[in-house]
């Protein structure tokens, strides 16, 4: 398959997407909709025999089969020996799961009763710190336990009228430092984000906030929950039993913020609100399991991404949200694909024979449009462009804001699209009254060469629920991705090694040991810092 889809893009790389609109009603045929979410990929190099051949890849790679077994609770993550079940976490319904015979769904469904009793307790004030109603949330977390809940505080704002969030992830001392000084320790409740409650950054930030607690309140244990299914060592902090809550193995950190990891967010804009985000991705996954592949987005959208990044050769995947609040969502899917598809090796421990894992980036648009999109219309290599937005915002009396940033949304598009010829910038020179080789060298500076590719989810609006659609949809294109190259998407080998040799560097950089065995450069950066 994939040598015949290798050959399929060397017949069609040159060709102009922009031709392929001349027959019929592309748009309609290439796009694709789960209710009142659109994915138009029409502006791709993807035609319907590119599309049957990427379809057909799928079926072969066994997507459907997967998709069914990591649903029903099989342990698809081979190389750690569990289960795949974030989806459970949004099981609203309680349609059984089972694991190893057990159906999970009573204890998830306990756990999230419980989540909404102690979130509304803190946000109506019947669970009070000393100095009364608790005015600050302080998430102490890293990686999935601080982007995702980070992210989605920021992206639900106009639902948010419970405590004021604030997230420290960054052992840099400056991360939980900024943070401290905006909150009074009275009024603070402080989550800490740790399975294991051994997370050393996790736990070095939230040992910090403890001392900074400790300076006005007399139990700290009593403002304190923590994430985590370590009850024992949470325990040993004085966190009462009610105020932990914990979650299996078969839940990953970077798809965790459906449970337990959410709590915050829960905090911020209630229950019925974070049911609605549950609901979404709920929705999302009953689509991924029914719906025909030709019409699936979660596998749509890792068809093109295949087709962009193994096939055609381009090295990046830029996801650009037209929306401000969606500031934080780049850095999530750069950590859902990046973590979960970054990979050299096959499930059976082979060298990997394509490409995987596309570097992920981006921003928000408008301001990228003043900083990186140059090289993305102008740039030697090509960038495949993943565009978002809504319909409509949510400042009903700034209506033509909204307007004007849809408009540079699709203008972007149509423009990678179309591009500029060197004819077209001639004569816009010669109209401003250029002649000769000036005329010559002026044009060629204004040349695009449009013909790039780009995708553009939208919506009516970013609500809770179509949040949950969105983050489930890339949930679920990371783990199509992942079963075509024949990768283990939920493990996460790579980053265990830093961890390792930072802790072995610790004593060294404090003189306790004398760094036998480490490198001359390591070393020579130690002494530096030593004397410094």
């Amino acid at each position: 398959m994939w040598t015949d889809l290798k050959a399929h893009y060397a017949r069609t790389e040159g060709r102009n997407i922009l031709n392929l609109f001349a027959d019929g009603d592309r748009f309609g045929d290439f796009s694709a909709a789960l209710g009142d979410m659109l994915f138009d990929y029409s502006k791709t190099n993807i035609d319907a025999d590119t599309r049957a051949s990427l379809i057909a890849l799928a079926e072969t790679a066994g997507v459907a089969a997967r998709r069914d077994a990591m649903f029903a609770g099989e342990k698809i993550n081979e190389t750690e020996g569990r289960s795949v079940l974030h989806t459970a976490l949004r099981n609203l319904d309680g349609r059984k799961v089972e694991v190893d015979g057990q159906d999970v769904m009573p204890e998830v469904l306990d756990t999230l009763s419980r989540m909404e009793a102690f979130a509304t307790a803190v946000r109506d004030g019947s669970y009070s710190a000393q100095g009364g109603k608790i005015t600050d949330v302080i998430n102490i977390g890293i990686g999935g336990s601080d982007l995702g809940p980070a992210m989605a505080y920021r992206a639900l704002s106009p639902y948010a009228d419970g405590p004021a969030c604030h997230y420290v992830s960054n052992v840099d001392g400056a991360d939980i430092h900024d943070v401290l000084k905006k909150c009074d320790p009275t009024t603070t409740l402080v989550i800490v984000a740790s399975k294991t409650f051994t997370t050393i950054e996790t736990m070095t930030n939230a040992e910090t906030a403890r001392k900074w607690m400790a300076e006005q309140v007399s139990d700290t244990g009593a403002q304190f929950a923590a994430l985590s299914s370590a009850d024992d060592k949470a325990a040993e902090w004085g966190i009462a039993a009610e105020r932990v809550f914990g979650f299996e193995d078969w839940v990953g950190g970077r798809y965790s913020m459906w449970g337990p990891i959410g709590l915050s967010v829960m905090i911020a804009i209630g229950a019925d609100d974070f049911r609605a985000f549950l609901q979404g991705g709920d929705a999302m996954d009953t689509h991924f399991l029914t719906a025909d592949f030709s019409e699936n987005l979660p596998v749509l959208l890792a068809l093109v991404g295949i087709w962009h990044h193994q096939l055609s050769g381009h090295g990046t995947r830029a996801v650009l949200p037209y929306d401000n609040r969606l500031g934080r969502l780049p850095a999530y899917f750069q950590q859902l694909e990046m973590e979960s598809n970054g990979k050299s090796v096959s499930m059976d421990g082979s060298d990997l024979t394509n490409q995987a894992g596309p570097i992920v980036w981006g921003e928000p648009g408008t301001n990228g449009q003043h900083a990186f999109y140059q090289l993305i219309h102008q740039g030697t290599q090509v960038v495949p462009v993943e565009f978002m937005v809504a319909a409509k915002g949510h400042e009903e009396d700034l209506a033509h804001h909204h307007k004007l940033l849809v408009a540079n949304c699709f203008a972007q598009s149509e423009a990678l699209l179309r591009g500029r010829s060197l004819d077209e910038c001639r004569e816009r020179m010669a109209a401003k009254g250029l002649t000769g080789d000036e005329l010559e060298r002026q044009a060629r500076h204004r040349v695009f060469s449009g013909n790039r590719p780009s995708t553009t989810l939208i919506y009516p609006k970013m609500t809770p629920y179509v949040l949950g659609q969105i983050i489930a949809l890339y949930e679920h294109r990371v783990f199509v991705e992942g079963t075509i190259l024949g990768i283990n998407s939920y493990d996460q080998w790579g980053v265990e090694l830093g961890k390792e040799l930072a802790l072995a560097l610790d004593p060294i950089l404090s003189g306790e040991q004398d760094g036998a065995g480490k490198d001359g450069s390591t070393l020579g950066l130690v002494k530096y810092v030593q004397n410094a």
